[in-house]
């Protein structure tokens, strides 16, 4: 069904147009009709929360407060004449026409909108995993023969798609560079062919952050693209508006919250992402990695509250950090203030979303950092011993032999990955008095079973 947009800027089912008909004005997706995905949001950056309360609220067919779900695969026409005017182009989801699923959803264009409102971009489009987002980007901007500079800390399937499978099947070629030494970063480009820069606003897993401003500044002085994975600091950092091109998300963690789907997002400008999903050359039309309409539609009704739960997955990070350090341990949180980029994450962060909602304690060896996460898992409920981010409960896991398994041993240590490097997606289920007395009693035990073995 098309939609129509009242005085006050909702948008209600209505009757689907006709393609003879004269364009009433109002925008399915966009404001600028040029811009096929654009939110016709205002340029100038605002909060993230106010940004998304800021798009416009679908209502469902028949009046619902939540959306409908598209969930057709295909569209009709009204008119024989509609279906090669569509397939030239000439009308689109800008006019409320669609074709088929694999190019235009409206469900999951709607959750688009929405993720460019959260990065503050000109556009957005949801796909079926983080990594379907980031190879789409990467396979889009750099052709055979390209160059990436990329940081040396990375998440692990991001390193091998840019270590061994975009060199052998694409003849793409990358630098892995400390992605904190600019002269090196500056010095690893080759004019002419190095097309993109790539990083993580928060490195996984050690938690370094990147300066973005500076990066971009010397990424555009090349006239390279720079590409950044904002998966671990949703709301926290608007990379976008520090002057990156392009935001890459693993939906999966944060922004959906429940570890019960798997998606991913690219956000930027209209013109890379309309030209993604050109029939001949798009890297998401043709490579297909098309998100369901009802994933878009759970996904949808998870983002309004987005804001809120990061603010505590931040506070109570916060306040583990503070009391880990105390206990002795080795901690590293951009919240504290010997972290190497404390000030720099607070000269770009938004306030009051706090530092991030993740932190790592070092254990130093494996075999520490196995006994550590038993303990707090199975002798106190602490959190549980499982891989991903974002979920409500704290999740736990030995980076070097697992996310980060893709590094070999030099790689990691380059990385900054030591073998014991815990890192722990910090829940908000229970008190935090509750949650904090479980890690106590567990390291407490730890340290008395330490005590015993020596």
């Amino acid at each position: 069904m098309a939609e129509t947009k009242n005085q006050q800027g909702f948008v209600f089912a209505g009757k689907k147009r006709s393609s003879t008909g004269q364009d009433s004005g109002d925008d399915f997706i966009v404001a600028n009709k040029k811009s096929m995905l654009s939110t016709g949001l205002p340029s100038i950056w605002e909060d993230p929360a106010a940004s998304l309360a800021s798009a416009r609220h679908e209502f469902g067919e028949h009046g619902g407060v939540n959306m409908s779900i598209e969930a057709s695969a295909t569209f009709t026409v009204m008119e024989p004449e509609t279906m090669r005017r569509m397939f030239s182009g000439e009308l689109g989801p800008d006019r409320d026409f669609f074709i088929y699923s694999r190019h235009f959803n409206p469900t999951v264009l709607n959750l688009g909108r929405q993720m460019a409102a959260l990065e503050g971009t000109e556009a957005a489009y949801c796909t079926a995993s983080g990594m379907s987002a980031i190879s789409s980007v990467l396979l889009q901007l750099c052709s055979s023969g390209g160059h990436v500079v990329a940081s040396r800390t990375l998440y692990g399937g991001t390193h091998a798609l840019l270590t061994h499978f975009l060199p052998r099947a694409c003849n793409i070629t990358t630098t892995f560079v400390d992605i904190n030494d600019h002269e090196m970063v500056k010095n690893a480009m080759v004019e002419g062919q190095t097309k993109v820069l790539y990083f993580e606003s928060m490195s996984n897993p050690t938690l370094t952050v990147a300066n973005i401003p500076d990066l971009s500044r010397i990424a555009h002085d090349k006239g390279v693209k720079v590409v950044v994975d904002n998966t671990f600091a949703p709301m926290v950092l608007s990379p976008a508006r520090l002057g990156a091109d392009v935001v890459v998300h693993s939906i999966s963690k944060f922004i959906s919250g429940g570890a019960d789907i798997i998606a991913g997002a690219v956000c930027g400008p209209a013109k890379l992402v309309n030209s993604m999903m050109d029939l001949q050359h798009g890297a998401l039309m043709l490579l297909g990695p098309t998100m369901n309409a009802k994933v878009a539609f759970e996904l949808s009704e998870r983002i309004p509250h987005l804001a809120l739960r990061m603010k505590e997955h931040c506070h109570r990070a916060m306040v583990y950090a503070t009391k880990m350090k105390k206990l002795g341990l080795k901690v590293i949180y951009p919240g504290l203030e010997d972290h190497p980029q404390h000030e720099l994450l607070k000269s770009m962060a938004n306030k009051e979303y706090g530092f991030g909602g993740l932190l790592c304690v070092d254990m130093e060896t494996e075999e520490k950092a196995n006994r550590l996460m038993n303990h707090l898992q199975n002798c106190t409920q602490f959190g549980f011993m499982a891989v991903s981010l974002g979920y409500y409960e704290t999740l736990m896991s030995c980076s070097g032999s697992s996310t980060s398994s893709e590094l070999n041993d030099e790689e990691q240590a380059l990385a900054g990955i030591s073998p014991g490097l815990v890192r722990m997606s910090v829940g908000f289920v229970g008190t935090l008095a509750q949650k904090w007395s479980q890690f106590e009693k567990a390291f407490s035990r730890l340290q008395d079973s330490e005590l015993y073995k020596n």
